[in-house]
């Protein structure tokens, strides 16, 4: 095949191994397969499509956000609980919040708190595939899904959804993109489900978003495939018996979609953001994903995975007593040295997209949660360190109690949801489950919770076994 950007003239029908090697493998060297492959079952009728112009932004902090040192700190606890930060007021009674995110307290009337959400799967693969999926994992370990994670069902449910963006998008670190990494899995769904992967940092100057411009090498075969495609109806009709072709169209126009059209380039590309917005987000990996992910739902895309796992990045050196992501044993990290750099990055990151949000008229139409797995102990524990070998304090993982946060959505904002006991350890009023939260989500974007999709092994499995959306948000 021709690498030129000339056109090539077709002298006769297609071949059916032409057609294999370019309309299927065609896309020039590009990944789009791995995003966009054909459905796994061919004969299947085409799923009902959700049109309500509703999105989500999920923020996810792998590895446990310790709920005692960000949203339901206990100043009155002793001492090896409460731990050495100080809580402050914010524009909400009753709502404090650490003082390392001194922009939380001046905007706590945009976000409303859950502090009562707990679970039983202590390990971060089983506490992954527990809060991610609604459901209770056949194992507690490793982060490989056997249900599909709440953003593949979502991307299932609005597959007909084709606005000219991903409609499913995970801005990630790079190495951390995989599907397995954090039970993002797509399961009996199929891998068409999974989400289009952005790794890397935004601020750095090798940034580039996959799969959505050709490379100047094969343009040319781009080319080549928009011409074949027009050949495909006659071999449509003589070969295709089990409704495969139809299943190609639907994934060769996906593929064109981004290859051909503007919009999602101009989605990614946060150089038409104001340099003041910019600073605001702040110029480091996370504040750009949060401002890229506002960019993507303002284009339409129904769900986008911000992760904010290291803060080490875009410039911020590297704490030797600080750890990657969430996981803030004694043995990782110094856990208040670690928070004392990680909290202000999270606080400008979280405030500014919130304050965006609301700013553009985007509040009613998008909302925002923010959630690791699971919480840490309320008890905090002294161990040497494997970095530092001295003994800090930190905390082990605690599924018995967290809190996450949540903004936007046209939901009640400016209050707290449930309360722990007077340590921490476990939900006191409004006990409620991860399944709570993802009711809440497709209450918001119009998905049937009932609805089913066949497992495996053909059974039908509901979206949601259990749950109801959070009281008082709505």
């Amino acid at each position: 095949m021709s690498h030129s950007s000339t056109p090539r003239s077709c002298s006769g029908p297609v071949s059916r191994r032409e057609f294999l090697r370019v309309g299927m493998l065609g896309l020039g060297g590009l990944t789009l397969p791995d995003l966009l492959r054909l459905r796994a079952t061919a004969n299947e009728s085409a799923s009902r499509s959700d049109e309500k112009d509703t999105s989500i932004i999920f923020v996810w902090l792998p590895g446990g956000p310790p709920h005692m040192e960000m949203y339901d700190m206990k100043p009155n606890a002793p001492a090896d609980y409460r731990g050495i930060l100080n809580p402050i007021a914010t524009t909400v009674p009753g709502l404090d919040v650490c003082e390392h995110m001194p922009l939380h307290a001046k905007l706590a009337h945009k976000y409303s708190i859950v502090r009562s959400i707990a679970h039983e799967f202590a390990d971060h693969g089983g506490g992954h595939k527990r809060f991610l999926t609604g459901r209770i994992p056949k194992s507690p370990v490793d982060t490989v899904n056997d249900n599909p994670m709440a953003g593949g069902i979502i991307a299932k449910c609005r597959e007909q959804r084709m606005v000219g963006v991903p409609n499913y998008v995970n801005l990630a670190d790079g190495g951390r993109e995989g599907v397995d990494v954090f039970a993002f899995g797509s399961a009996y769904l199929g891998p068409s489900y999974v989400p289009f992967a952005v790794p890397g940092d935004p601020t750095a100057p090798n940034f580039k978003v996959p799969n959505i411009s050709a490379l100047p090498e094969v343009t040319g075969r781009v080319d080549d495939r928009l011409r074949l495609l027009s050949g495909f109806d006659r071999l449509k009709r003589s070969a295709d018996t089990h409704g495969l072709m139809d299943s190609m169209d639907q994934f060769n126009q996906r593929a064109m979609d981004l290859l051909t059209h503007d919009k999602a380039r101009v989605a990614f590309d946060l150089t038409r953001e104001p340099e003041a917005l910019r600073q605001r987000y702040g110029k480091h990996a996370w504040g750009s994903r949060m401002l890229m992910a506002r960019r993507l739902v303002e284009a339409g895309a129904s769900f986008v995975t911000v992760l904010m796992e290291n803060p080490y990045q875009s410039g911020i050196p590297f704490l030797k007593q600080g750890t990657y992501n969430w996981d803030s044993h004694a043995v990782n990290c110094h856990m208040y040295d670690d928070l004392a750099v990680r909290l202000p990055i999270y606080d400008q990151a979280v405030t500014a997209l919130i304050e965006d949000l609301y700013d553009r008229g985007l509040d009613k139409r998008v909302l925002l949660v923010v959630t690791g797995e699971f919480g840490r102990t309320p008890r905090i524990e002294n161990t040497v360190g494997s970095q530092t070998g001295v003994k800090q304090p930190g905390r082990d993982h605690w599924p018995q109690a967290m809190s996450l946060l949540v903004s936007g959505g046209g939901l009640r904002m400016g209050q707290v949801i449930g309360s722990t006991n007077s340590r921490g350890e476990h939900p006191k009023d409004c006990p409620l489950t991860p399944n709570d939260l993802w009711a809440t989500v497709y209450q918001h974007l119009g998905i049937d919770p009932e609805r089913t999709f066949p497992d495996y092994q053909g059974r039908p499995m509901p979206i949601l076994p259990f749950g109801k959306p959070i009281p008082g948000l709505s």
